[in-house]
């Protein structure tokens, strides 16, 4: 059976001349024997730590800010998998990882299969031209990096962004999933598509 397992990691982002602390939710989707790592935040050592002894099929990105990416190819080296990542991300990707690429792209539509289960990718630009979401409608919850919180869409103001154009993501793509859909996030708790849908309207 897939399952859902969760670590939190701290370390920094940076954007814009400008640095943070920050928190990031670490994701892992898989059964007992094999699984996906939804963004690759400040530490290796966390994330397998989630991992387990399990085999590693892909890094999927939900977007290439520097806290989500920073130790994607570090990762890639340790358990020999693809980092997928929607080429619209490309600017930022090289702000960190300036001599060297991801290995998938990701696009709208697309589904990646893992321990029984399929996590269908959602394109939700707003926070970053490349950020995606990932639903697991039989898991009954979706992965939405930094576009969807507990509270609202996720932030705007820095390089790369557009506020209208989170919005119109999440009414368009995110708000079409079942209103009982769990919302994982990037950093901080879970929510559901209902409880964002009657914040937002």
């Amino acid at each position: 059976m897939a399952r859902v397992d969760h670590a939190v990691t701290s370390g920094t982002f940076s954007l814009d001349g400008e640095t943070f602390d920050v928190d990031n939710n670490v994701w892992v989707v898989g059964d007992d024997t094999e699984c996906v790592v939804i963004d690759a935040p400040h530490s290796v050592d966390d994330i397998l730590a989630v991992v387990g002894d399990r085999t590693v099929k892909a890094i999927v990105c939900t977007h290439a800010h520097d806290d989500h990416v920073r130790v994607a190819p570090a990762l890639r080296d340790r358990v020999v998998a693809p980092i997928m990542l929607h080429p619209a991300d490309r600017p930022l990707w090289e702000l960190t990882h300036p001599d060297s690429l991801w290995d998938v792209d990701l696009q709208d539509g697309a589904t990646i299969e893992v321990g029984g289960t399929s996590l269908r990718v959602i394109h939700t630009p707003g926070h970053a031209p490349g950020a995606v979401c990932l639903y697991a409608e039989d898991l009954g919850c979706v992965f939405t990096g930094d576009t969807l919180f507990q509270g609202g869409p996720g932030a705007t103001g820095r390089s790369y962004s557009d506020a209208d154009l989170i919005v119109a993501s999440i009414r368009s793509a995110l708000f079409t999933l079942p209103g009982s859909t769990v919302v994982h996030t990037g950093h901080g708790d879970d929510t559901t598509i209902a409880a964002e849908e009657a914040a937002l309207s």
